[in-house]
């Protein structure tokens, strides 16, 4: 869905490789994902019906940049009538807000790492899981702690 709502950003400001370069990026992963489930892995039907859902937007994301491939591809897949016909996908709003959030940490201005937390994390718990990074806890050894600047959603700054 996030590929959705940034092909369909980029077409609507006419950024046509901005949309290409989605498009790929929506691909590989396709065909990364098709890559681990081959052989001994087959996928579940849930797995197979992502999967195919996967490839008809995919197709139907192209069909505007290569028309002529994405109508074979389109009749691969075993859809009736033409690509061309169909609706443009749409990205459902829920699904594009993340849960997490990354937040670089530093130690007196230097970037000593980063860590990936919730979102909505209160400061405290953004506060502990910094501090429990073992390159903050090398910088910061034998100092004591004066200050614990937190930029929610942002960076993570201790000065020592």
């Amino acid at each position: 869905h996030k590929t959705i709502a940034a092909v369909t950003g980029a077409v609507e400001r006419l950024r046509f490789n901005s949309a290409v370069a989605q498009i790929y990026e929506l691909a590989r992963a396709l065909s990364s994902g098709l890559q681990a489930t081959s052989g001994a892995n087959a996928p579940d039907e849930g797995l197979k019906f992502a999967i195919r859902e996967a490839a008809e937007t995919l197709v139907r994301l192209a069909a505007p940049m290569v028309p002529h491939l994405a109508e074979e591809c389109w009749e691969i897949l075993g859809n009736q009538g033409l690509v061309a016909e169909q609706a443009w996908p749409e990205a459902d709003q829920a699904l594009l807000t993340e849960d997490t959030v990354t937040i670089a940490v530093q130690v007196n201005g230097k970037r000593r790492g980063e860590l990936t937390i919730a979102r909505d994390a209160a400061k405290e718990d953004i506060e502990a899981a910094a501090l429990a990074l073992d390159a903050v806890a090398r910088a910061v050894e034998g100092r004591d702690i004066r200050k614990i600047v937190v930029v929610p959603q942002r960076i993570v700054n201790v000065v020592a």
